[in-house]
């Protein structure tokens, strides 16, 4: 399968989830990928996630994972804290989320 077809199975599924519940389902065709990885890491589960490496590149889902979900604090740090762990080895999980998440809470009060 090539990216745009895993995408838009991505998509499908988020929609079956009600992932997108404040918005028309219908209309949405396409998803700005940073979103899509917050999507698919808040909503799926772990052979979708999976997808998201074989689509786009280990630092790419980084970023996007830290300023997207990190970033949204407290209410996914259980969550969160097994993906470093799980998905980008951290030897100490906990610390490096509680570390992002005051990084990009940082960033937001500068900017």
């Amino acid at each position: 399968m090539n990216k745009a077809e895993v995408k838009r199975g991505l998509i499908n599924r988020l929609k079956k989830a009600n992932a997108f519940w404040s918005y028309q389902v219908d209309a949405i065709k396409d998803v700005p990928d940073d979103i899509l990885v917050e999507l698919v890491m808040l909503h799926l589960d772990l052979d979708d996630i999976n997808k998201l490496f074989d689509i786009y590149p280990y630092k790419f889902v980084k970023k996007a994972w830290i300023e997207n979900v990190v970033a949204q604090g407290e209410m996914y740090y259980v969550v969160n804290k097994f993906f470093a762990w799980y998905y980008f080895k951290m030897k100490k999980p906990g610390a490096y989320v509680r570390s992002m998440a005051t990084r990009e809470l940082n960033k937001k009060l500068i900017a």
